[in-house]
């Protein structure tokens, strides 16, 4: 039985790996994507749990959002007690292990690879449970993206997959996360493909597409089949309201731009202590929390009750925009909480309180509150997140309802046009990386890159040998016929070399010696020889041809050697990569 484990272990998974370099893999990539999906969906039942648990036991009434109940004074003295304790404990951190969020995903894909650690999981794990607990204006559903993509990371590197591999789980993770959250499983896909790697391809729609629909199975087992809202059923009943619909898509594309350019205008207060701005973004939160207490933890109770019409005009906007304003305010002073649940808090509220207005200038053609709030929930969902087929795929799983799709399409895209264009902003995760001074690479080229490993393009024909060499040790390396020679020096290969160079000095020192008679050299010196020599720098296995670009421009190498450690110190080499066969490659696949 050993032996046989050995044999797996030796044989299976190098193969399972080495198929995994390219952008062919699909049976292993939807392996991988089930594995992750089953992950992500337990994470967040945990997450959930951790969430509602206390929420449930410390707040009066019944389920874990009442915190209107709580006592005027509680309702000031939570927030800011929470945002002390939430202040202290990033004020311990290192400033790169208070990141987290979606934006925190984005940067690790773009800088790192996608390779996010256990303790950036369990500083979000933590800091998201405390801003929702103590009554910040906060979202479940953006930590729950990151903690998805923290763990199928964690999996990616825990069985040394190739970079490209691990890209892909994190946007299984990201997928599986939505869709565990929301029991909306291809919003989880469109939304992981959109907005985090902010690209389609054909090979990684499978596996996370397996991702989404296998956590959404795991928190459907818990807490059921329903999406997170009960949705009465909708429909608009008359063509006459269309022009109602452009007027609120105009509305919510201006509350979209007003909420991206508050949080991007307080991020520029980042550099001050990280204490003094979360304990600042907690005094922010107690008037709110006092005066309009639905603004406090994740509000979706109140986005149920203006779903069923159940809240009048000037609740729905006062609360709507007390919502933008608090939570674009904490937001960009740091405050490690999601964005996703207040934007549908926002839009819902928003567009609850136009379709009101409708209601009383066109009484008999107006649809119901309901559904201007389920369409005011895509619109700003798009805009803020400048996300359109995430925003409606969201809509049409949220209500199961096909007759939501033309209006929704129309006011979403509105929306996002108005918020993108009109005011020239971005979505609001690129704001905000752009405000801590980093970009986001997204052309096809650099997409192409990273879909593939170097593994997949790498010349495995290859010999390693020391500098100097007899006759005899030349002909024997000879003799298996590589196509390269890797010189070694004292801390690894030193240059590269095509072994037939060899061969012709060989043949000609041969020629030479029969011709005059004399004897040949006792050794030769591989770096004296004529020869097509390359110089030579490191790449790790796992590393994507992206990342083999940024060794060839930082080096200034002429070919790279790939290696993997193997064990401590012994680092073991499988190829030679040139930047012609990244090239090559690239227009191969591009024809």
């Amino acid at each position: 039985m050993g032996k046989l484990r050995q044999k797996i272990t030796d044989n299976l998974i190098p193969l399972f790996r080495r198929r995994l370099s390219g952008v062919d893999a699909l049976p292993q990539l939807a392996v991988l994507g089930l594995l992750s999906g089953i992950l992500t969906g337990g994470v967040i039942l945990v997450f959930r749990f951790a969430i509602e648990w206390p929420l449930e036991h410390f707040l009066p009434g019944t389920g874990s959002e009442s915190f209107e109940q709580l006592h005027i004074v509680t309702r000031g003295i939570l927030p800011l007690a929470g945002a002390i304790g939430l202040g202290l404990m990033l004020h311990h951190l290192a400033i790169h292990d208070r990141k987290v969020g979606i934006v925190h995903i984005m940067e690790r894909l773009n800088y790192h690879q996608g390779y996010m650690s256990l303790k950036s999981a369990a500083v979000q794990f933590v800091s998201a449970v405390a801003t929702i607990v103590t009554g910040q204006s906060a979202g479940r559903e953006g930590p729950a993206v990151h903690l998805g993509a923290a763990f199928s990371s964690l999996l990616g590197q825990w069985m040394r997959l190739p970079n490209n591999s691990i890209r892909t789980l994190v946007a299984c993770g990201c997928a599986a996360a939505i869709a565990a959250s929301f029991n909306t499983p291809i919003s989880g896909v469109i939304f992981a493909m959109e907005v985090v790697m902010m690209e389609y391809t054909i090979a990684g729609f499978t596996p996370i597409i397996l991702a989404a629909v296998s956590a959404a199975i795991v928190t459907q087992a818990v807490y059921g089949s329903e999406p997170a809202f009960s949705v009465p059923p909708l429909t608009m009943n008359s063509l006459l309201e269309i022009p109602w619909v452009l007027a609120i898509a105009v509305i919510i594309g201006i509350a979209a731009a007003g909420f991206i350019q508050l949080v991007d205008t307080m991020g520029r207060y980042h550099h001050k202590p990280v204490l003094l701005r979360i304990i600042l973004a907690g005094l922010l939160m107690v008037p709110f929390a006092m005066l309009v207490p639905e603004t406090m933890g994740i509000g979706y109770d109140t986005v149920s009750e203006t779903i069923h019409g159940d809240l009048g005009f000037w609740i729905l906007l006062s609360v709507g925009l007390a919502k933008l304003v608090v939570t674009g305010l904490s937001l960009g002073l740091g405050m490690p909480s999601g964005v996703i649940g207040p934007t549908v808090f926002m839009g819902a509220t928003i567009g609850g309180a136009m379709g009101l207005i409708g209601a009383q200038v066109m009484p008999e053609q107006s649809s119901s509150v309901g559904f201007y709030a389920m369409l005011g929930m895509g619109a700003m969902m798009g805009a803020v997140l400048q996300a359109p087929l995430a925003a409606l795929m969201a809509l049409m799983e949220l209500t199961r309802n096909p007759n939501i799709i033309l209006p929704g399409m129309l006011i979403i895209t509105t929306a996002s046009l108005v918020t993108s264009e009109a005011f020239g902003k971005k979505s609001l995760f690129l704001t905000i990386l752009k405000s801590q001074g980093l970009s986001y690479q997204n052309s096809p080229v650099i997409q192409a890159l990273r879909r593939v490993s170097v593994g997949a393009i790498m010349d495995r024909s290859i010999l390693r040998t020391e500098r100097e060499l007899t006759i005899e040790e030349a002909r024997k390396a000879l003799k298996s016929e590589p196509k390269w020679l890797l010189v070694e020096g004292s801390n690894g290969p030193t240059a590269l070399l095509p072994a037939v160079d060899l061969a012709r000095f060989l043949e000609d020192a041969e020629e030479e010696a029969a011709e005059e008679g004399g004897k040949l050299p006792e050794t030769i010196d591989l770096v004296a020889i004529p020869a097509n020599r390359r110089d030579l720098a490191p790449v790790q296995y796992q590393a994507t041809l992206e990342e083999a670009l940024h060794a060839f421009d930082k080096g200034r190498a002429e070919a790279l050697y790939v290696q993997r450690q193997v064990a401590p110190m012994i680092q073991r080499v499988y190829g030679v990569v040139l930047k012609s066969d990244i090239e090559s490659y690239y227009q191969y696949r591009r024809s």
